[in-house]
């Protein structure tokens, strides 16, 4: 398979600050690829970065650690080749992530009355081996009955109790809406009243499309989109706790979790490339397009969110979403708690994607 016409070669010289950033956090991500793959490959994107050509860069990542940045710089340099992803339309575009950390209580009280659930027993995996005609192809996932898979539950309708009275509870929270952000996001640290910190992360949805509250929110005239943050939707929310339920159920999807150690605090979740995600070097990529492990060299000059600097940073895809879609198009992980999500929960900006290609594969460009 030969590259993509949308990757269009250029030397490190053509990238903004290539030579400032710190690269040494970059290859840890990257390194952390480099093992998990030795137990199941990733797959390729169809922009024609083919894993195979990913084993002498992994190999030479397992072998060792640069001492310092320049030498991690040195190893991009000497085993990649970057690209610049076109767009297919307008600009590239990074949004952020983070993981949520909130109080929460392993059994219902009075307080704490919002549950997070596991997967239920009767969530199954769909695709076009066993999609009945005329179902959504969109659908992942649906429900197992008699006469074979039909869609499942909605967020409102498991909210009102669609799935109670079968143990799917995890853990309880306190705020309906800190539940749904912890959805958006697809994992959370929970605090719990026992004084344990455990952690969820994401293992199901109910399948239906993502529908953000901020573009509701929008069309409703409630709040200008370019005003629209995680912090303006908050603040909306709690102005009007009568219509939370209209609004947060105008998103169908609803996400089922299962619980997690947090073995390292200095590390995200384990997201879909299965390895921990590394705060400001982790991205979320479309997944049909890119390869996991790739490095990105993103440079989006009006983003100061993460350190009053513009964003100029090699991030490594480790993550993917259901609305991150399109080649130049990325999720930024800025980390855990509730500084994290200040930095993520603005993080809106044009932006430059470089894929760093692997050396054996840049001949193929066209």
């Amino acid at each position: 398979m030969s590259l993509s016409p949308l990757l269009v070669e250029r030397s490190f010289g053509d990238l903004p600050g290539w030579g400032d950033d710190d690269h040494l956090p970059a290859f840890e991500a990257f390194r952390r690829s480099a093992f998990h793959v030795l137990v199941k490959p990733y797959r390729g994107g169809a922009l024609g970065v083919d894993f195979s050509a990913f084993a002498e860069p992994y190999a030479q990542a397992r072998a060792g650690a640069p001492a310092n940045r320049s030498e991690a710089r040195a190893f991009f340099e000497r085993h990649f080749v970057p690209m610049l992803v076109r767009a297919e339309a307008n600009a590239g575009l990074v949004t952020g992530f983070y993981e949520p950390q909130v109080e929460a209580s392993p059994v219902r009280t009075d307080r704490f009355g919002v549950p997070l659930l596991s997967r239920p027993a009767d969530l199954i995996d769909v695709d076009d081996a066993n999609r009945p005609a005329g179902m959504d192809p969109y659908l992942a996932f649906a429900r197992r009955t008699p006469d074979g898979p039909a869609e499942y539950f909605d967020r409102g309708a498991i909210e009102r109790g669609a799935l109670a009275g079968q143990g799917l509870e995890i853990a309880w929270l306190a705020d309906k809406v800190d539940a749904f952000f912890i959805h958006v996001q697809g994992a959370a640290r929970l605090a719990m009243t026992d004084g344990r910190l455990c952690r969820v992360t994401y293992a199901a949805k109910s399948g239906q499309r993502f529908t953000g509250p901020g573009k509701v929110l929008s069309e409703l005239g409630e709040i200008p989109l370019a005003e629209v943050t995680m912090q303006s939707i908050r603040a909306w929310l709690k102005a009007h706790p009568e219509r939370v339920d209209e609004i947060l159920w105008r998103n169908r999807s609803y996400i089922f979790f299962r619980e997690a150690a947090v073995d390292d605090a200095s590390l995200g979740p384990i997201a879909a490339a299965k390895v921990p995600l590394t705060p400001g070097r982790s991205m979320a990529v479309d997944r049909l397009l890119h390869t996991f492990g790739t490095p990105f060299y993103i440079d989006a000059p009006t983003l100061t969110a993460f350190d009053a600097r513009p964003f100029r940073r090699l991030m490594i895809a480790q993550d993917t979403g259901s609305a991150i879609t399109g080649p130049a198009r990325g999720d930024l992980f800025a980390g855990s708690g509730d500084a994290a999500g200040e930095i993520a929960g603005v993080v809106r900006n044009a932006a430059d994607f470089h894929a760093l290609v692997p050396r054996a594969l840049a001949g193929g460009a066209q």
